[in-house]
């Protein structure tokens, strides 16, 4: 590193000339420079390498030996620098073997992933998707380590960083769903039915029976019973096929489920909107800029 910091790399790339050339004049016509700049270059490299590097022949010049064990070790080393310090090349999704890491909860998957799996493989078929699970407050220090990728959470949630990109994908709003036959959604409901169903909650703390819901019934002086407190929503749809109980539960998560009915709630519950979060890190990568744009793309015609 020493003998680098002494050496101006634009007298690598004259040396590189001459050492194809083996001649001033047509090597500073390749580099577009005067003959007298590439004569001065000349003199700075035999210093720096305390050799004559080229010597007067009888057509030209000849090489030195230690200019001939230079000339494919030097051409090599700038072909690699030229390409560390290019510009990214455009991404080919049907070529490229890329592969993300996406922090999604079983909601994400459901609502932003699984409708775009068809799409991505068809248009990347060679790239990869490795899914693991969202958690807001290591969120920031995974994507700084570069352990996750692109991530999927709640716009304004207070423990995602500021810092994170984030790009808007849909606004969400609650329903009442419970199987298909229950007899307490055959008819309109008001509050005081609505309250006297076995609710299920979903609580990704564990346990928790209360959730915004029960925030909003309580300014109204009101209490639903939750029998159910479970950590994940897809265990919701399962539970609600099977019994009699009901849930307020994301819009977008039924829209595949089965066997439910759903209806609006007597209760007006705020929604939330969804985005996509990623660091600086991976900002300006056109694979990432390309996965990114494909499933804001794909979220949005499924709005």
């Amino acid at each position: 590193m020493d003998n680098l910091r002494r050496i101006d790399l634009n007298l690598l790339v004259t040396l590189d000339a001459l050492l194809a050339e083996l001649n001033v004049t047509r090597a500073a016509q390749r580099l577009f420079l005067a003959q007298p700049t590439v004569s001065v270059q000349l003199a700075k490299l035999r210093e720096i390498f305390d050799d004559p590097l080229l010597l007067p022949g009888p057509r030209g010049m000849r090489p030195t030996a230690r200019a001939l064990a230079l000339r494919e070790p030097l051409r090599e080393a700038l072909r690699v620098l030229a390409g560390t310090i290019a510009p990214p090349e455009a991404f080919d999704p049907a070529q490229a073997a890329a592969s993300w890491r996406i922090a999604a909860t079983d909601y994400s998957e459901t609502t932003v992933l699984l409708p775009l799996l068809a799409d991505l493989y068809a248009a990347a078929p060679r790239c990869r998707l490795a899914v693991l699970e969202l958690a807001p407050p290591r969120l920031a220090a995974q994507m700084e380590k570069g352990d996750i990728d692109l991530g999927f959470h709640i716009w304004d949630e207070a423990e995602t960083p500021a810092h994170l990109h984030r790009r808007f994908l849909f606004r969400e709003r609650y329903v009442l769903a419970g199987r298909a036959g229950h007899p307490g959604l055959r008819r309109r409901l008001g509050l005081k039915q609505f309250c006297a169903l076995e609710h299920v909650v979903v609580s990704p703390d564990g346990g928790g029976f209360h959730g915004v819901t029960d925030r909003v019934l309580a300014e109204m002086g009101l209490q639903r019973r939750v029998a159910l407190s479970v950590p994940h929503f897809l265990f919701v749809t399962a539970v609600l096929a099977r019994t009699d109980l009901v849930a307020m539960l994301p819009e977008r998560l039924l829209r595949a489920a089965a066997g439910l009915r759903v209806v609006a709630p007597p209760v007006a519950v705020q929604g939330y909107e969804m985005a996509m979060f990623w660091h600086e890190r991976s900002h300006r990568d056109p694979g990432h800029a390309w996965l990114r744009a494909l499933i804001a793309g794909r979220a949005g015609e499924a709005s």
